[in-house]
């Protein structure tokens, strides 16, 4: 799920857009290496909306501006991976670790 790259980590996301309620964390989805943060995004998956709300949500969790988050893989799926820039392995464990 959280991989160590020069500058930050990286995490990889499954995005379940459309959700009823708030923006939140519902666990974590599969096992091993390819376990992924499985998030609810109120945005629908339309022009990008759930894309935006993933990276404002990230900021907001990471405590970073939402420039220091970067979707580096699967713009058009459920599964993707966000590049966060300035987060080290260890903070990103701590933050992740009571869904895990």
């Amino acid at each position: 799920m959280l991989k160590s790259v020069e500058g930050g980590v990286t995490l990889a996301v499954r995005a379940l857009p459309g959700a009823k309620k708030k923006t939140a964390v519902l666990g974590v989805y599969c096992e091993g290496e390819k376990a992924r943060l499985k998030i609810a995004v109120q945005a629908p998956p339309i022009d990008g909306r759930a894309n935006s709300a993933l990276i404002e949500f990230l900021a907001d969790m990471f405590g970073l501006p939402k420039s220091y988050v970067e979707l580096v893989n699967g713009e058009l799926s459920r599964s993707k991976v966000f590049l966060l820039r300035g987060v080290t392995a260890g903070k990103a464990e701590a933050l992740l670790a009571k869904w895990r």
